[in-house]
Protein backbone atom coordinates (compact mmCIF):
# COMPACT_ATOMS: atom_id res chain seq x y z
CA UNK A 1 0.00 0.00 0.00
CA UNK A 2 1.00 3.62 -0.81
CA UNK A 3 0.33 6.89 0.48
CA UNK A 4 0.19 10.19 -1.29
CA UNK A 5 -0.75 12.92 1.88
CA UNK A 6 -2.11 16.21 1.13
CA UNK A 7 1.30 17.94 2.19
CA UNK A 8 3.39 16.83 -0.33
CA UNK A 9 6.06 15.44 1.99
CA UNK A 10 9.57 15.18 -0.14
CA UNK A 11 12.87 15.35 0.52
CA UNK A 12 13.80 19.09 -0.50
CA UNK A 13 17.23 18.39 -0.44
CA UNK A 14 17.78 15.29 -2.90
CA UNK A 15 17.09 15.79 -6.49
CA UNK A 16 14.25 14.59 -8.23
CA UNK A 17 15.56 11.43 -9.63
CA UNK A 18 17.30 11.20 -5.67
CA UNK A 19 13.69 11.30 -4.32
CA UNK A 20 12.22 8.89 -6.74
CA UNK A 21 15.66 5.77 -6.13
CA UNK A 22 15.18 6.28 -2.32
CA UNK A 23 11.60 5.07 -2.40
CA UNK A 24 12.32 2.21 -5.16
CA UNK A 25 11.11 -1.27 -4.72
CA UNK A 26 10.97 -4.15 -6.70
CA UNK A 27 7.39 -5.30 -8.23
CA UNK A 28 6.59 -8.62 -8.69
CA UNK A 29 8.52 -11.01 -11.01
CA UNK A 30 10.46 -7.85 -12.36
CA UNK A 31 7.58 -5.95 -13.25
CA UNK A 32 6.03 -2.47 -12.05
CA UNK A 33 7.39 1.01 -12.01
CA UNK A 34 10.94 1.75 -12.91
CA UNK A 35 12.23 5.53 -13.56
CA UNK A 36 11.56 5.09 -17.09
CA UNK A 37 7.57 4.16 -16.49
CA UNK A 38 7.32 6.95 -13.87
CA UNK A 39 9.27 9.64 -16.29
CA UNK A 40 6.77 8.35 -19.69
CA UNK A 41 3.64 9.36 -17.05
CA UNK A 42 5.52 12.41 -15.46
CA UNK A 43 7.34 13.97 -18.30
CA UNK A 44 8.37 17.07 -16.43
CA UNK A 45 9.75 15.33 -13.84
CA UNK A 46 12.43 14.02 -16.17
CA UNK A 47 13.14 17.22 -17.06
CA UNK A 48 13.52 18.72 -13.47
CA UNK A 49 15.44 14.40 -12.42
CA UNK A 50 18.47 16.61 -11.21
CA UNK A 51 16.78 19.51 -9.83
CA UNK A 52 16.18 19.81 -5.53
CA UNK A 53 12.69 18.67 -4.73
CA UNK A 54 12.00 21.87 -3.03
CA UNK A 55 12.76 23.77 -5.90
CA UNK A 56 9.61 22.71 -7.73
CA UNK A 57 6.16 24.33 -8.02
CA UNK A 58 3.68 22.74 -5.84
CA UNK A 59 2.21 20.90 -8.78
CA UNK A 60 5.25 19.63 -9.13
CA UNK A 61 6.48 18.08 -5.43
CA UNK A 62 2.31 17.02 -5.63
CA UNK A 63 3.47 14.61 -9.11
CA UNK A 64 7.04 13.97 -7.08
CA UNK A 65 4.86 12.69 -4.21
CA UNK A 66 2.68 10.48 -6.12
CA UNK A 67 5.79 9.47 -8.44
CA UNK A 68 7.72 8.07 -5.28
CA UNK A 69 4.75 6.48 -4.06
CA UNK A 70 4.33 4.37 -7.30
CA UNK A 71 7.95 3.74 -7.03
CA UNK A 72 7.51 1.60 -3.76
CA UNK A 73 5.19 -0.86 -6.38
CA UNK A 74 1.99 -0.81 -3.95
CA UNK A 75 -0.97 -2.68 -5.49
CA UNK A 76 -3.31 0.14 -3.59
CA UNK A 77 -2.62 3.59 -3.49
CA UNK A 78 -4.44 6.05 -0.90
CA UNK A 79 -4.33 10.21 -2.57
CA UNK A 80 -5.42 12.57 -0.35
CA UNK A 81 -6.26 16.05 -1.87
CA UNK A 82 -4.47 15.78 -4.47
CA UNK A 83 -5.85 18.80 -6.17
CA UNK A 84 -5.45 20.64 -2.79
CA UNK A 85 -4.02 24.65 -3.62
CA UNK A 86 -2.91 23.33 -6.92
CA UNK A 87 -3.33 25.87 -10.06
CA UNK A 88 -6.49 25.22 -12.72
CA UNK A 89 -3.50 24.10 -15.52
CA UNK A 90 -1.70 21.38 -12.91
CA UNK A 91 -5.11 19.90 -11.69
CA UNK A 92 -5.79 19.11 -15.44
CA UNK A 93 -1.97 17.80 -15.81
CA UNK A 94 -2.68 15.79 -12.52
CA UNK A 95 -6.28 14.60 -13.98
CA UNK A 96 -4.64 13.54 -16.89
CA UNK A 97 -1.99 11.40 -15.08
CA UNK A 98 -4.54 10.07 -12.77
CA UNK A 99 -6.95 8.72 -15.54
CA UNK A 100 -2.91 7.30 -16.90
CA UNK A 101 -2.81 5.49 -13.52
CA UNK A 102 -6.22 3.93 -13.81
CA UNK A 103 -4.87 1.93 -16.61
CA UNK A 104 -2.05 0.11 -14.51
CA UNK A 105 -3.09 -2.42 -12.10
CA UNK A 106 -2.91 0.06 -9.02
CA UNK A 107 -6.08 0.34 -7.17
CA UNK A 108 -6.48 3.76 -6.20
CA UNK A 109 -8.13 5.17 -3.22
CA UNK A 110 -8.81 9.54 -3.47
CA UNK A 111 -10.09 11.46 -0.70
CA UNK A 112 -10.92 14.59 -2.23
CA UNK A 113 -12.90 17.68 -1.96
CA UNK A 114 -13.23 19.14 -5.41
CA UNK A 115 -16.23 16.95 -7.14
CA UNK A 116 -15.65 18.03 -10.63
CA UNK A 117 -12.44 16.51 -10.13
CA UNK A 118 -13.28 13.40 -8.47
CA UNK A 119 -16.32 12.98 -11.23
CA UNK A 120 -13.67 12.91 -14.15
CA UNK A 121 -11.25 10.81 -12.10
CA UNK A 122 -12.85 8.02 -10.33
CA UNK A 123 -15.43 5.00 -11.28
CA UNK A 124 -17.09 4.86 -7.53
CA UNK A 125 -17.87 7.70 -5.65
CA UNK A 126 -18.79 7.47 -1.79
CA UNK A 127 -19.66 11.01 0.05
CA UNK A 128 -18.89 11.18 3.79
CA UNK A 129 -21.06 13.10 6.45
CA UNK A 130 -18.95 13.48 9.63
CA UNK A 131 -17.27 10.21 9.37
CA UNK A 132 -20.37 8.24 7.75
CA UNK A 133 -20.97 7.06 4.56
CA UNK A 134 -24.47 9.32 3.16
CA UNK A 135 -24.38 8.27 -0.19
CA UNK A 136 -22.38 5.73 -2.83
CA UNK A 137 -22.89 5.25 -6.36
CA UNK A 138 -21.49 5.01 -9.78
CA UNK A 139 -19.26 8.09 -10.43
CA UNK A 140 -21.21 8.80 -13.85
CA UNK A 141 -24.24 9.16 -11.78
CA UNK A 142 -23.13 12.22 -9.73
CA UNK A 143 -22.69 13.59 -13.29
CA UNK A 144 -26.10 12.45 -14.16
CA UNK A 145 -28.05 13.40 -11.39
CA UNK A 146 -26.62 17.05 -10.23
CA UNK A 147 -29.36 16.93 -7.25
CA UNK A 148 -26.97 14.61 -5.17
CA UNK A 149 -24.24 16.91 -5.01
CA UNK A 150 -26.79 19.66 -3.98
CA UNK A 151 -28.27 17.35 -1.39
CA UNK A 152 -24.94 16.17 0.16
CA UNK A 153 -22.63 18.96 -0.50
CA UNK A 154 -24.48 22.31 -0.81
CA UNK A 155 -23.18 22.33 -4.61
Amino acid sequence: MGFVPEDRIIFPDLTVCDNLRYAARKGKHGEGWTLERIYSMFPILKEREKQEGGTLSGGEQQMLTIARTLMGNPRLILLDDPVEGLAPVLVRTLKEQILLLKQSKVTTLIAEENSSFIQVVSDRTYILEKGQVCWHGDALELKEKPEILKKYLGL
